[in-house]
């Protein structure tokens, strides 16, 4: 079967999604873990855009062995000469290069002719070539680009050197089977299409982009652009779960595969919504938390007498455990550590101390500890391991006849406990102002949302919070049985992050 290129862009345009924002060492993080994930390309992010994101796209080049790093750049030549700077340690760089090539980009945008537009394309592309021997372009908006101007562009740019043209559906303004059309008309009427990979990049802003993904690999396509649970801008971007599980699920009928370790999809869709702070709605499909869950009658007994009934995919071949978790109070440390190794996490020494001690007493407060439950212990627990301030106790008064009353405890870095209390319109507002009152860092709260981990009234609650500060938003989460509790380590997450931020800003 043929091999379809899955070029992740997680770290790029999902990072470009609304609200969200990663550190270096998280971007690192995650491609690390895609890596693991068996991607061919991570586009690792746009190096002239900030001095942030020339340093994780820098750190990951030097970290990423088995994939391609890709550096995203204007068509300009000092975006080009960044994003070499970026990622000339890469084992095996790509420079990206991409310019609007629709007369609505032309004439409201760049205001720019088509000739001048098919000069810098070539030109840059040149300049990149002077770099590396793997180089990428987009000619943006290019669904709503008259064809033949396409088709000029892109042999022009394979003949200064391009070896991959993608085709971005910039707004997500295609139709599946018009997508399809295009990709095959380039197939036949581009000369020179032959000495480069054909490449897709779809947006959802019509919920069609992993379908027109899906037409134009089959039409031809042979690189498909997608991200981790996607996100990206405005709606996102095709997902890469669901565009992977579709070619490995009906490669009977597409006859196409990647070189994507499905087990480790599960893995890397939590690792995301974790960093990034987007919660993956529960009926997403293949991740989300309904997915491998029947609630029917009809549908149950089918699944006990054979799961091919009605599931298409094995929960397992994504990385979903197939048995429901049953641990308890009495359950020791190597039941515990076998059930980590199950999910896919792997702790020693104090960090799997601190996540036994937090698993035994979440076991204290709960007949049963699940699967979910546990996912959410290994996260506060990676949340902890890089704090400033550490939260150490929190006690809070209120009611309906009393004054919302909280008294916080932290610990420094430097060892040294701070304690405060303050009022506030309601216990977390309570707790909150306290906190100020010892970390004097001014922010706005500007979201606030909290969900159950699991079923039932001793089920563990997360927060989620993101808060601004000088023009910069940071995310927060935590996760507890008490609400409260769970708040203020949402709160305390965020406020760290925020502060670890300003340190490497300041180096």
């Amino acid at each position: 079967m043929d091999r379809v290129i899955i070029f992740d862009t997680t770290l790029r345009d999902g990072e470009q999604a609304a609200g969200t924002g990663l550190t270096p060492a998280e971007k690192v993080e995650i491609a690390k873990q895609l890596e693991r994930l068996g991607v061919d390309v991570i586009e690792a992010g746009f190096p002239i855009s900030s001095p942030g994101d020339f340093e994780a796209v820098q750190a990951i080049s030097r970290e990423i062995k088995d994939c391609t790093v890709c550096a995203l750049s204007h068509a300009t030549p000092e975006a080009v000469d960044r994003a070499w700077e970026a990622i000339k340690e890469a084992k095996q760089p790509r420079i990206h290069v991409f310019l609007s090539a629709s007369d609505i980009h032309l004439m409201y945008q760049l205001r720019k002719t088509r000739d001048e537009i098919l000069e810098m394309a070539r030109d840059m592309v040149a300049r990149a070539k002077r770099y590396t021997e793997d180089v990428e372009f987009s000619p943006m908006d290019a669904t709503r680009t008259e064809p033949v101007f396409l088709y000029r562009i892109l042999e022009a740019v394979i003949d200064a050197g391009a070896t991959t043209v993608n085709i971005p559906d910039t707004v997500g303004y295609a139709i599946p089977a018009e997508f399809g059309d295009l990709i095959a008309s380039i197939l036949e009427k581009v000369p020179n299409i032959d000495k480069a990979v054909l490449s897709v990049h779809c947006h959802d802003d019509l919920g069609l982009a992993v379908a027109n993904s899906i037409e134009a690999v089959r039409r031809g396509a042979r690189q498909v652009e997608c991200t981790v649970n996607g996100i990206g801008e405005r709606a996102g971007n095709a997902s890469l779960e669901e565009i992977v599980m579709a070619l490995k699920t009906r490669s009977d009928f597409l006859k196409l595969t990647t070189n994507i370790d499905t087990t480790q999809i599960y893995r890397t869709s939590r690792l995301v919504s974790e960093l990034t702070g987007f919660v993956v709605q529960p009926n997403k499909a293949i991740v989300g938390a309904n997915a491998f869950r029947h609630q029917s009658g009809i549908h149950q007994d089918g699944v006990i007498k054979q799961s091919i009934t009605y599931e298409i995919i094995d929960p397992r071949s994504v990385g979903v455990p197939a048995s429901t978790l049953v641990l308890g109070k009495v359950s020791g440390r190597h039941a515990f550590r076998e059930r980590l190794a199950e999910l896919g996490y792997t702790l020693e020494g104090e960090a799997f101390e601190r996540a036994f001690k937090a698993f035994k007493e979440l076991a204290d407060k709960k007949k049963e500890v699940t699967d979910k439950d546990i996912e959410s212990l290994i996260a506060e627990e990676k949340r902890t391991a890089s704090e400033v301030y550490h939260l150490d106790h929190v006690q809070v008064s209120c009611g309906d006849h009393s004054v919302p009353t909280a008294t916080v405890r932290l610990v420094a870095p430097d060892g040294k406990v701070l304690a405060d209390a303050a009022l506030g319109t309601g216990p977390v507002d309570a707790v909150y102002k306290a906190i100020n009152r010892i970390i004097k860092v001014p922010n706005r709260l500007t979201e606030f949302t909290v969900k159950s981990v699991t079923e039932g009234i001793d089920a563990i609650g997360e927060v989620l919070i993101r808060i601004e500060s000088d023009g910069v938003s940071y995310t927060g989460r935590g996760a507890s049985t008490d609400i409260i509790v769970a708040s203020a380590k949402a709160y305390m997450n965020a406020l760290n992050r925020l502060l670890l931020a300003k340190k490497e800003h300041k180096k």
